[in-house]
């Protein structure tokens, strides 16, 4: 028999209710949102793996870590750029890119590690 994962009843904390649901309502949810849209992107994701590895690098190596072109390497960086994740500086005619800060790489090292942890148990 397959186990129920709802209430079978309806049973409301108005305590919990009430303080949790002012803390959620005020938070930027959407902005947040954005973020992890920015990773549900497997290209996407596989870079800001390879930039959590290495800090900087360019656009040239992108594409070939993640075996594309050099523009589309360049579409997923500006898109990452875009959300807050990676930043970008330009030395001569190559485009270097890097991770925006330490906590977008927590970020995916959290999410690396959470799935190593939940396949481990099975």
């Amino acid at each position: 028999m397959k186990a129920k994962d709802v209430c079978d009843v309806s049973c409301i904390n108005e305590n919990v209710v009430n303080r949790v649901q002012p803390e959620v309502a005020a938070q930027p949810i959407d902005s947040v949102s954005n973020l992890f849209k920015a990773f549900s992107d497997e290209t996407r994701l596989r870079i800001a793996y390879a930039l959590s590895i290495e800090e900087e690098l360019c656009v040239c190596d992108v594409a070939n870590i993640v075996g594309s072109s050099n523009a589309t390497a360049s579409h997923h960086l500006r898109q990452l750029r875009k959300n807050g994740l990676a930043k970008y500086r330009k030395q001569g005619k190559l485009a270097y890119y890097s991770l925006d800060d330490q906590h977008v790489k927590q970020m995916i090292d959290l999410a690396f590690t959470h799935y190593k942890e939940v396949n481990h148990r099975g």
